[in-house]
Formats: C-alpha cells, structure tokens, sequence
C-alpha cells in the first residue's frame, strides 16, 4: 500500500529551518511552499485569506508590525504577487487533490517559528551544517520545519497513489500564538472532513516511537491586561498618583491564588510583565501576559473568567483603568480510539519504528483541536499523532534539533495511515 515521495526530506526540511516566521508573519514560508505544491500539482491552492476569512484569526497582528517581514520575504526571493496576497498578516495556505468519490481526509501541519535566539554553538548541527536561522531573533525551535516537510511529502506520495477521495492539507500559521487553528477550521475546506490527522514531532518521544493517539491537550487562552493609571513623582507627590505598577503585583499575586477547581486540573500564569519609567516615577502604565487552562473546556471557561475578574478588580483597587483581552483560545479535543488504531497499523509496518504507543497524555495545549473539533462536528474522526525524534535538549530552547531520521517515519505512516482510511467511503 505504501506510496512513495520523491522530494528530499533533509534538504526540505533544512530550507524551512532556515528562513524562521514567527505567527503571522510567515510570508516567505508560505510563498515556498506555494511553490514546492505547484511543482507537486494539485487540483487547488489556496494562498492566506482565500484559505480562510481574516476576521476569523485570533492573536492577529497590526498590519503595519509585519511590513518589514513582507519586505524581507520578497528580498530573499519570495514571489511579489503572492507575498503581496497576504497583507494584513494573512499567511498559511491549503491544498486540496480531489480524486472523485471517497472521503474527505485532511491533514494539518503547523509552519510558524519562535522568538527565540537560535545557538550558534560547534555542538548545534544546524550551526555546524551551515543552516542555523537566519532570521536574527527568531527560530524553528519546536520542529515546524519537520512538519511542513511532513505535509508536503505526503501531498506528493498522496498524489502518486491510487487515493480516491478528497485529501487536504492545511498549511496553518500562527499556532504558536493559538491564533490560525480557528480560521482554518471555520473554512469551507474543513466541510465535510470525514477523517482528520494532526501530527507533531519529538515531544520527549524518541527516534524510532510513534504515539498514534494523544489524549488531554488541554484547553487554554492567552489574556492581555494593561492598567492606565497616573504619573506622579515619588517623592514629592506620590498621593497624587495611581499607581500601575501596584495593579500590576496585585494582579500576579491574585492571579495565581484563583482557587483551582474540584473538577480536574486548572493551570494559570504570567509569563510577561512589563511597567515603568523610572524610579522616582509613579507607574502609568503597566500590561501583563498571562494564560489560563484547563482539563476540560469548561474548566478553561472558568479559569479564563476568573483570570479577567481578578486582572480587573487588580485595577480598580489601585484606582487603575484595566483594559483586559483574551487574545486567543483553542478547546479541549482528544483523539478518536478508532483513528488512532489505524495509525498504528501503519506504525508497526513502517521501516524504522520499533515502538508504537496506541495513546499518550500530551499535558499541554494545541490549536489543531479547532480542526479536530470541525471534523468531529462534521461526523468525522480526528487524531493527533506524534512521531518520535531524538532532540538534544527541550523543545522552545536556542539548541533545540530533530533527528532528521524521523522525517521518513512521519511521512510513511501518515502517508499508509491516510491511503488506509482512503481506501473506500
């Protein structure tokens, strides 16, 4: 059953790695991949917000914070007219082969990169091979990279098989900042999606282990607060101020005293925390990003509520205006036994894998839920698989690596797993 791809998974992979975009600014990424899917063929492309409808992404930026990355994207090659197709910050795209009668199978893959100082260390083989980022500041540190190698390889051995149905790929941006999983779900190329595939790399599984089903990604939301208070001089006047920088140790304190809930684990943090001027200032200003999850959606519900009222009332008790907004969310979805057994009949019969896991916690949270919610709203099922790799240190750090091994693991089991399911309606 297996279908081969003729692309060269390294050199792919090492081109993404390369040329790193945070979320919303992948304009050279998506501009590649446009490219590489033309020379695949397909019966249909859709480049940003002909993929999607732009008022449907979270966490989306102002236009004007990602012209210097357009400007970039064309210097370094990048195709005008397609750049130019994605202003606003409306990067991603979709393929679609449609092979007549059969179901509708979608694959996701995520294509945004970290703000994250790559290493530049003799030991860090991205460094050492000659394809550490380029893109000062910004990293592929969570293995992006393997994942649009992934998608595209499997659109190609897709398209040399005997598939009938349809089989879209959703090339999606900015899951790191959980703002295009909606988007892409809400599209009408997510109607009538009978099976749905997303997949990671590594996650502290190593080369050689696929896990076929992960259970518990958790749900969550990132919430932004800024107080306006009022400068004073902290000497001679500090009665006449309202003083942010209160607000804001207010607001931490209580944010991590919200009473956890009887119903399952809740998470709450701030992770940035920003206010001042100067020292003999009384504070004007203040903003905090934080976050919230939950077990269940529900209990991310109540999290997220209780996070907004206690960043409020952190406000007011300073004589602070507080300005709270949930910038993104994503739901608590797992994956479907049925599907996730399929994909370990692949994994068993792949060249390489040695330990397949039917299920494992993930204990963190993923966009790709809005997508495998869809399908299941659709009738469909959905899996979030993981194909193992050995990574040097933690996911999210400056000598995060994968053994490129594991891209011919990930796309002979995606590739069987989806030709499976595409046998027959």
């Amino acid at each position: 059953m297996a279908a081969t791809t003729t692309l060269d998974l390294s050199r792919l992979r090492r081109e993404f790695h390369r040329y790193p975009e945070p979320a919303w600014r992948e304009f050279y990424t998506t501009a590649t991949l446009a490219e590489r899917i033309e020379e695949i063929g397909v019966d249909e492309l859709a480049v940003g917000p002909e993929a999607y409808d732009p008022e449907d992404r979270m966490a989306a930026p102002d236009p004007e914070e990602v012209r210097p990355w357009m400007r970039r994207a064309v210097e370094r090659g990048a195709d005008e007219e397609v750049v130019e197709r994605m202003a606003g910050g409306n990067t991603g795209l979709v393929a679609v082969l449609d092979r007549g009668d059969g179901p509708h199978v979608g694959l996701r893959v995520d294509i945004d990169a970290l703000y994250i100082e790559e290493s530049d260390g003799e030991d860090h083989l991205p460094a050492r091979e000659g394809f550490r980022s380029e893109n000062e500041g910004t990293m592929h540190a969570c293995g992006h990279d393997a994942h649009m190698t992934w998608g595209l390889a499997v659109l190609d051995a897709v398209k040399q098989s005997d598939f009938s149905g349809r089989f879209t790929v959703f090339f999606q941006p900015a899951e790191e900042v959980s703002g295009g999983g909606r988007p892409m779900a809400e599209s009408e190329y997510a109607v009538g999606l009978d099976y749905l595939f997303a997949v990671h790399v590594g996650l502290d599984h190593p080369t050689g282990e696929v896990v076929a089903g992960i259970e518990r990604i958790l749900a969550m939301c990132h919430v932004d607060a800024t107080f306006k208070g009022t400068s004073a001089h902290a000497g001679k006047a500090p009665n006449e101020g309202d003083n942010a920088m209160q607000a804001l140790g207010t607001a931490i304190q209580n944010a991590y005293a919200i009473p956890r809930h009887s119903e399952g684990m809740t998470r709450v943090n701030v992770g940035v925390a920003e206010a001042g001027t100067a020292s003999n200032v009384i504070a004007e200003e203040a903003t905090i990003h934080g976050e919230a999850r939950g077990e269940t959606t529900e209990l991310m519900e109540y999290m997220k509520e209780k996070l907004r009222d206690t960043l409020t009332t952190a406000g007011e008790m300073h004589g602070c205006e507080a300005e709270v907004n949930v910038v993104s969310e994503s739901p608590r979805v797992d994956s479907d036994p049925e599907l996730a057994a399929v994909v370990a009949d692949a994994a068993r019969d792949a060249s390489g894998v040695d330990s397949v896991l039917e299920s494992a916690d993930f204990g963190a949270s993923e966009d790709a839920t809005f997508l495998m919610r869809r399908a299941k709203e659709e009738g469909g099922r959905a899996t979030y698989l993981v194909v193992g790799t050995d990574h040097p240190t933690s996911h999210h750090t400056p000598t995060f690596d994968v053994d490129e091994r594991s891209l011919e693991h990930g796309v002979e089991v995606l590739t069987d797993a989806i030709l499976s399911v595409g046998e027959s309606p």
